[in-house]
């Protein structure tokens, strides 16, 4: 079934990223009546697509490095089209809600923004399995005069908004009794946040892999808070509605492979660099580092995820940042859906 895509559908994804600013907002009308196709309603367990449009980010995907989709797809007759490199996951959404993605990875925060913003066409499908929070930070040069997270009350803070970065740097100045209202929000992508703080245009940079290590490694930094403790779901594998629906058995496929080729870098961090090092021309020593640091092994949904993400749904509504309060669950398939796209391999 064609899924129509309206004025009022971009006019809400627009908001996706407005909802990012800091205060609280209201919703439109139009948001207010913002309506959606009924999706086809398919069979768990075939497929209709010919073709699946998977997406890909500047920080690199192992999952497109070491072209391991590719014969499973070719072998049911299915065209495997990699979109991208998208700067971040809000980006990513943005080009998913249109209909030009698939499936693709993001973490936690981007798709509780596109539910505030009242877009629907995007749901999860599996989870990640969190990693230490060592790849992400809040960080100022080692010369700074801020010293702790406090201190970053009036200063300038560059990020994407709608991104991990943003939870981050939220839950860390909750931490010490402070609010985003109260530091400078430099919106920027990941690539031009680097760039700012490089450059002394911000004082302080809410940083991720693979431009942490990067810059860890040219510069003298000193990271006033990591990400252990704050972002613990490490971000989801999210997809288009009608496409699940319509495709369980690519989606099952795709996440069995994903899975796989997830477990593989994780026990084998420096090979899996060499592999990244082509799709992001970065240093092999540098991406050894950022392998290190992440965790690719996917997770079911369950509803402990589920219930976890919530929290963090919740916890943006309380602190203004989004204007209502989202029900996660709402953008999770049906439970016989979810079993049908859910590796048995992923239920640990």
């Amino acid at each position: 079934m064609k899924v129509l895509f309206s004025s009022q559908r971009r006019t809400a994804l627009k908001r996706m990223v407005q909802y990012a600013m800091v205060g609280f907002f209201t919703l439109s009308t139009s948001l207010a009546s913002y309506q959606i196709h009924v999706q086809a309603q398919t069979k768990p367990g075939g497929f209709k697509s010919k073709v699946i449009n998977l997406a890909y980010q500047t920080s690199g995907d192992i999952v497109k490095a070491k072209k391991v989709v590719e014969p499973r797809f070719k072998a049911l007759g299915v065209t495997v089209n990699w979109v991208g490199p998208f700067p971040a996951g809000p980006q990513l959404i943005e080009a998913m809600n249109a209909g030009k993605v698939d499936i693709g990875s993001v973490g936690e925060t981007p798709p509780i923004f596109s539910q505030a913003a009242g877009i629907t066409e995007v749901i999860y499908i599996a989870g990640r399995t969190p990693s230490k929070g060592l790849g992400q930070g809040i960080v100022v040069r080692a010369n700074s005069p801020i010293k702790k997270v406090s201190d970053l009350k009036g200063k300038k803070v560059a990020f994407q908004r709608g991104s991990n970065a943003h939870y981050l740097l939220a839950k860390a100045l909750k931490e010490v009794n402070l609010k985003i209202t109260d530091v400078q929000v430099v919106g920027l992508t990941p690539s031009e946040a680097r760039d700012a703080f490089i450059q002394d245009k911000v004082e302080v940079w809410v940083a991720g892999d693979p431009f942490l290590a990067l810059v860890e490694k040219s510069i003298p930094i000193r990271n006033l808070r990591n990400a252990g403790g704050i972002n613990t779901l490490n971000g989801f594998y999210i997809a288009r509605r009608q496409f699940v629906s319509e495709n369980p058995e690519l989606v099952r496929v795709f996440l069995e492979e994903a899975n796989k080729v997830g477990e593989w870098a994780d026990n084998n961090p420096a090979e899996a660099a060499k592999a990244l090092a082509g799709e992001v021309k970065i240093d092999p020593s540098v991406l050894e580092t950022v392998t290190r640091r992440a965790v690719r092994r996917l997770r079911a949904l369950t509803p402990a995820i589920i219930a976890e993400q919530q929290q963090v749904a919740d916890f943006y509504f309380q602190e203004k940042v989004i204007p209502r309060k989202i029900n996660v669950r709402d953008a999770v398939p049906s439970a016989e859906l979810l079993r049908a796209i859910t590796p048995s391999k992923l239920y640990r």
